[in-house]
């Protein structure tokens, strides 16, 4: 099959990829459509030393697995988890000691013309929700995570800190919580899609010291952080939503000091934003813009490494 290769830091498109082996309990996905996201360049960058297909964004059609999914369309969860540990047991599963993590940790991913996943991974896709739109299932998973981990009510002064593809979808998300939000980021056209919203935008000239109760920082930049640490007033919540290639440095003094509660936030639930979608309450198609075939998926990268690039989409299939 075909498929985007990553290895030693150098991605190319290999025609003769071996088809992922199905074990059981797994299902086979032939790949509709998926997304570049800045993982996906971070690991090219070496965020991560893995070795193989890339890709996790996807939408597909199961060919092989349990009789009521063949054939329908499905998005799946990243982790897949052992099941049987401690950490799983607890309900923790992404967080499985063992597990694979679909085109980051030990699985081949989705920028192939098919990928395995277990069946428990895999969500239907509502009739109603474009396959376009599908791609965005797992990166809005990991916007409304914040929610799960953080309580915002409303009035709550919220400082969000870039403007790039996962910011654009955390930010619609925190709106209909009805915070005070201010998104700070350093690309006006990509502010603009967010102000077309009613959502308020601005720059770092903008943010006042120590006036917010959460900051969540989705830059991916040590600049970033700094400056999400010092808009929060004492005993406010620091949300780190971005992978970081480097090193970051930190004063941890501070953080002590004003009691500043710092929240890791990765994967989320894909059933809250599968119905996020299907209700229409974040709008994803102006995000999308371009579209190339896996063949063309170094042009993809290099369009998606563009620094006013949004969303990339590999069209890999048809249903």
């Amino acid at each position: 099959m075909l498929g985007i290769w990553l290895e030693s830091g150098r991605i190319e498109v290999r025609r003769k990829l071996q088809l992922p082996e199905r074990r059981a309990g797994e299902a086979l996905v032939r790949v509709l459509r998926a997304g570049i996201c800045n993982t996906d360049l971070e690991l090219v960058k070496g965020y991560y030393p893995y070795r193989g297909v890339l890709g996790h964004e996807f939408v597909g059609v199961v060919e092989e697995g349990p009789a009521g999914l063949v054939g329908e369309r499905v998005v799946g969860d990243i982790n897949a988890a052992c099941g049987d540990c401690t950490t799983c047991r607890s309900g923790r599963a992404t967080h499985c000691p063992t597990r694979t993590v679909l085109g980051i940790v030990g699985r081949d991913g989705a920028f192939a013309e098919y990928l395995v996943l277990p069946e428990e991974n895999l969500h239907r896709v509502p009739k109603e929700i474009d396959t376009d739109v599908a791609t965005f299932v797992e990166p809005l998973a990991a916007a409304l995570a914040i929610q799960q981990q953080v309580t915002i009510r409303p009035g709550d002064k919220v400082l969000l800190l870039g403007d790039g593809k996962l910011g654009q979808l955390i930010a619609q998300t925190l709106a209909l919580t009805g915070c005070e939000l201010l998104v700070v980021g350093r690309h006006p056209q990509k502010l603009a899609l967010l102000s077309e919203r009613g959502i308020t935008t601005g720059t770092a000239e903008d943010v006042e010291a120590g006036a917010f109760d959460v900051a969540v920082e989705c830059t991916g930049n040590a600049e970033g952080f700094a400056l999400a640490h010092r808009s929060l007033r004492p005993r406010g919540t620091l949300v780190l939503k971005s992978t970081y290639a480097g090193k970051l440095a930190l004063d941890a003094s501070a953080l002590v000091v004003d009691e500043i509660a710092v929240v890791g936030s990765r994967c989320g639930s894909f059933a809250p934003a599968l119905r996020t979608l299907a209700a229409g309450r974040v709008e994803v198609e102006p995000l999308i813009q371009a579209r190339f075939s896996l063949q063309d998926g170094l042009k993809a990268f290099a369009k998606a490494r563009e620094r006013h690039c949004l969303k990339v989409l590999l069209n890999i299939g048809e249903i």
